[in-house]
Order: structure tokens, then sequence, then C-alpha cells
């Protein structure tokens, strides 16, 4: 059952899967070797960051001039969910109608956090704009959990679109 030449063929197997894996081995470390090959051909040459090209700074105002009210209705329905623009009609968020201007945590009828509540200063379009990018860095404390809108011009648009509500 057990003898010789069962046992040599086991060795052999296994010692000839053993080569093969060294084998393998070998000519992986010279096919895909970096010393094996020398130096590039061809460089690529990549600009620098100190010589990228510089954007050029557009002032709040010009933005607010060319913002789209129609563009701003859209990106409105992000805070619809938990915002009306009813005068006076509160949702899980104060009323947005006559927003730009009023004096900041006045909203008759509706609960402010603490961080809100105890500011001044009304809301001008500038005051909304930092709001609107990341309420938590501008309030810090605020129940308001949208994390904010990143493009700075999606936010002109939203604020030209709630200041156009009111006339």
């Amino acid at each position: 059952m057990f003898d010789t030449m069962t046992l040599t063929k086991a060795t052999a197997g296994v010692c000839s899967t053993f080569l093969v894996f060294l084998l393998g081995h070998w000519a992986a470390d010279v096919l895909y070797s970096t010393d094996a090959h020398g130096e590039q051909s061809y460089v690529i040459e990549v600009a620098s960051a100190e010589a990228a090209t510089e954007v050029e700074e557009v002032s709040f105002e010009e933005l607010m001039a060319s913002a789209d009210v129609a563009k701003g209705a859209k990106v409105f329905k992000k805070c619809a969910a938990c915002h009306k623009l009813e005068d006076g009609v509160n949702a899980t968020g104060p009323s947005l109608y006559d927003v730009v201007g009023r004096t900041q945590g006045t909203e008759d009828g509706f609960g402010y956090s603490g961080a809100l509540a105890g500011r001044d200063g009304s809301w001008t379009a500038e005051e909304l704009d930092a709001f609107i990018a990341k309420p938590s860095a501008y309030a810090s404390g605020t129940s308001m959990s949208f994390s904010g809108l990143k493009k700075q011009k999606d936010r002109v648009n939203l604020i030209a679109y709630l200041d156009s509500l009111d006339d």
C-alpha cells in the first residue's frame, strides 16, 4: 500500500511544484525589474505648482449682479424639505420669505437654536453666503444639519432667488 515508488512520486511532485514557482518568480523578476531597463527613453514634463495659472478673483458684488434666479429656484429644491417660502409658514426650519435683510434669529413662531438666537446683525447677502457654505462653521452648535453648498455660484443664485421672492 505504501511503497517506495509512491513516496518517490509524491516527493517528485512537491519538488516539481516548487521548481515551477521558483522559475515563475525568476521570470517575473526579469520582466518587471526596474533596474534592468536603464534610463527612461523620454520624460514627460509637467508644470510645477508655482507655474500654475492663477484664477482671477471675482468680487461678491459681481457674482450677485450676474446671479441667475431660475437656477437659484432649482438649487432651492435642496432646501425645500425643511424650509417654506410662504410668509410666516415655518416647518423644520424657519420661513425663508423676506430672509434677505431680516434680523438673524427673529422669524416669528420659530424656535431657533442658541447658536442662531444669540447672533446680532441681519441676513445680508454676504452673511447668507457664509452661512449656506457651511452652517456648522458659521454658527457652531446650530441644529441645522445641512452640510452646505460648496459651489459659490449655487449659493449666489440661491440668495438672488430668495431676494426676488419679496419684491
